[in-house]
């Protein structure tokens, strides 16, 4: 299996996580959500979407994006470098996630890893704040990594403790309603100092959230659109989104 599996775990989450393709007047609902306007545009891409044309991608309306940094403590996205210095070339907010395996090493190994190999942050406006993609298990039945729901607690506790020491702040929190519900048991320890980024497809608005989150911060509604990648909201205005950036 290729080291970097998107778009193929999305699928696998899209599948894990939706029962059904929302519909309106008997038509599959498509492009953006109703609930979009207003709200600035963004993508995350990996090593899959290789050398992204990031002057068409902002021409096309993208204002930030999320770029795979790392996954566990021994993969390191080729075209990362490329890819975070491009996206900030051509003007868009950019930061980087780490794809967790919490049954490969602990939360602040994979954190300190994530950190050393693009994860950082700065106050310099431009950077989004590092972000920790977790998910259903891409390579195994065991969906939940094979940890009981206390242990991963502490697992996202301990990733998200080291990004703090490192970089002076929290990690964004990527998932879905129904795997935080699953592994974590509904787990509300992170939702007062972890800004939420949802995963929610084919669907008019972002749905029930994980809980002890009352909003979402940014908003993943689709793996594939007019941008390269995923397409991503944030939740709030372009001048929300920098000072939201800024810290």
């Amino acid at each position: 299996m290729a080291r970097d599996h998107k778009p193929s775990r999305r699928r696998a989450r899209v599948l894990a996580a939706s029962a059904a393709v929302f519909a309106i007047g008997g038509t599959v609902f498509a492009g953006l959500p109703a609930s979009a306007a207003g709200k600035p545009l963004g993508h995350d891409v990996s090593s899959h979407q290789k050398d992204v044309n990031w002057s068409g991608a902002q021409a096309k309306g993208a204002r930030f994006v999320y770029i795979k940094a790392t996954e566990s403590t021994d993969y390191r996205n080729p075209f990362f470098g490329r890819q975070y210095n491009g996206s900030r070339n051509a003007g868009l907010l950019r930061g980087a996630y780490h794809f967790a395996l919490p049954d490969k090493s602990s939360g602040a190994a994979q954190a300190a890893y994530f950190v050393r190999n693009g994860g950082g942050w700065r106050a310099d406006g431009w950077t989004l704040p590092p972000a920790l993609d977790i998910e259903y298990n891409p390579y195994s039945k065991k969906k939940c990594y094979g940890l009981s729901k206390a242990r991963m607690v502490g697992w996202i506790q301990s990733f998200s403790d080291e990004v703090k020491r490192q970089t002076g702040r929290r990690p964004v929190i990527y998932t879905t309603t129904h795997w935080w519900n699953k592994c974590t048991g509904g787990s509300a320890a992170f939702a007062a100092d972890h800004a939420l980024w949802l995963a929610r497809y084919d669907s008019a608005n972002a749905g029930a959230l994980p809980a002890g989150w009352s909003f979402w911060t940014f908003w993943q509604y689709d793996n594939s659109g007019s941008l390269p990648g995923d397409q991503n909201l944030f939740n709030g205005s372009m001048t929300g989104l920098k000072r939201f950036a800024k810290g």
